[in-house]
């Protein structure tokens, strides 16, 4: 009987053991909402294109299941070039447009920041300089985590603590993922998963 219980307990998938969940299944969008001709799953990660259209201002691919409030996010991301970002406890507008904190990244810039997108705030933590330009490693892929309790805003790049903001503008919202106007570009998302807190 101790044994079929042992057995049970090592089945048990790691992410139910340590209390996050997937918000991405690795197969498809669902879940997930935003222009179809943009937002594609690729081995087992969401990927973002502008090679193929044109957008005339930044757009995103919303989680539409729920809002979160206090959480730990996980996302591993892979930037080929130019701008994107991770929205946490945002707003969403019209034509997939998406206003509130940002954690943010770029080609050779502004990874590990917190950013007011569509806001008037604009870079709120550089967390960039001397910080995650130590450790985001180019074309490859990098783990983010974002922390968010109360009115503190934490993220972390490759495990580097590189933005640390106490702001109480807005304390829930949405998660979106985002691909910026301009030159094309392509970002990818994989292991995005969440652990709320009560």
């Amino acid at each position: 009987m101790k044994t079929i219980y042992l057995l049970a307990f090592l089945a048990l998938p790691v992410l139910a053991q340590d209390g996050f969940r997937p918000l991405f299944d690795g197969k498809t969008l669902e879940g997930w909402e935003g222009d179809a001709r943009l937002w594609s799953v690729r081995d087992g990660a969401i990927v973002g294109s502008t090679d193929h259209t044109k957008i005339t201002h930044n757009t995103f691919l919303i989680y539409r299941k729920a809002q979160f409030k206090d959480f730990e996010l996980h996302a591993e991301a892979k930037l080929r070039n130019h701008n994107s970002g991770i929205q946490i406890r945002s707003e969403a507008l019209d034509d997939y447009v998406v206003r509130g904190y940002q954690a943010d990244m770029a080609e050779g810039n502004w990874w590990g920041s917190i950013y007011d997108e569509k806001g008037t705030r604009g870079v709120m933590v550089n967390g960039w300089i001397g910080k995650a330009e130590k450790v985001v490693k180019k074309n490859d892929w990098n783990t983010v985590d974002v922390l968010c309790k109360g009115d503190n805003i934490q993220v972390r790049v490759n495990g580097l603590l590189t933005a640390d903001l106490h702001d109480s503008l807005k304390l829930e919202g949405i998660i979106a993922l985002q691909l910026h106007m301009g030159q094309p570009m392509e970002v990818s998302f994989r292991n995005i998963r969440i652990r709320e807190i009560k």
